[in-house]
């Protein structure tokens, strides 16, 4: 509820959302709800339809049925000027950002690319656009004159950061954004993701498969299995109490001292019986 007593509206709803793959169902009546500047996570093993999901939401895929709103507005429409118009309030973020770069491209090139497509403005300002992103996220001028190559993995991930956040986007998607990273590094891109998130007020759509990560950088989460949405709440709830059979299985698939790897496997095929 805000001051004046009216009610906050989502950034972004998603409603019976469903897409098929010939007679495969990869995601099946999934709906949630995003508030501004909070960070939703989407849990799930590998074919669970989260990546599907992701890739709806940032306009690289068209839902079967269903609907994405965005701002109060319904996501619809193929065209250019439709696909620069989605872009310009959602961008994506992948595990591997390296293919998303022009390897011919330097990383500040890269970074203004969206600004001349999204953000009037001259070439010098968006020079110097690009060097407040680059100090943003923690890059030295001299790493926005490198070529993809040249950098490594965590320095890649904060360059995409950078050119995502460039034309300030409402919503910011993240597929597996630091699995790919050292843990040393995905603690460093998780804190500067928290501290984009507060200074910014972007909201996040989190997908990952790993707990830990979820805790961290989300408040509410939903958790998928075979396309559908078999659990959803406030994250810390869900990791402490979870409610669903598959849920819990999450959870006890997690190394620890006492661990019982043989019991893990027969909760799983019990709960693939079902």
């Amino acid at each position: 509820m805000t001051t004046d007593g009216a009610v906050d509206t989502p950034v972004l709803s998603v409603t019976s959302l469903v897409k098929t793959f010939g007679r495969f169902t990869a995601v099946d009546d999934v709906s949630f709800e995003l508030m501004p500047g909070a960070s939703l996570g989407i849990v799930g093993e590998s074919g669970s339809g989260k990546t599907t999901t992701a890739r709806i939401l940032a306009g690289l895929e068209q839902p079967t049925s269903g609907t994405v709103t965005l701002d109060g507005e319904v996501v619809e429409g193929h065209s250019r000027r439709a696909r620069l118009r989605h872009a310009r309030r959602i961008q994506m973020i992948f595990q591997d950002p390296y293919g998303s770069f022009d390897p011919r491209q330097t990383i500040a090139q890269s970074i203004a690319e969206p600004l001349r497509l999204h953000a009037p403005g001259s070439r010098k300002e968006h020079r110097a656009r690009v060097g407040e992103l680059l100090d943003q996220v923690g890059l030295s001028g001299r790493a926005g004159e490198s070529l993809p190559r040249d950098l490594s993995g965590g320095q890649r991930q904060r360059a995409a950061i950078a050119r995502a956040l460039g034309i300030a986007p409402r919503v910011l998607v993240l597929d597996e954004a630091v699995a790919a990273l050292d843990v040393s590094i995905q603690a460093q891109i998780l804190t500067l993701l928290d501290e984009l998130r507060r200074e910014t007020g972007i909201s996040y759509v989190f997908v990952s498969h790993d707990l830990a990560v979820v805790r961290y950088i989300t408040d509410t989460a939903i958790v998928m299995r075979h396309g559908r949405v078999v659990e959803r709440g406030e994250t810390e709830r869900i990791l402490r109490s979870p409610q669903h059979p598959y849920t819990r299985l999450l959870l006890d698939s997690i190394p620890s001292p006492g661990w019982d790897l043989d019991r893990v496997a027969q909760d799983r095929r019990a709960l693939d019986l079902r």
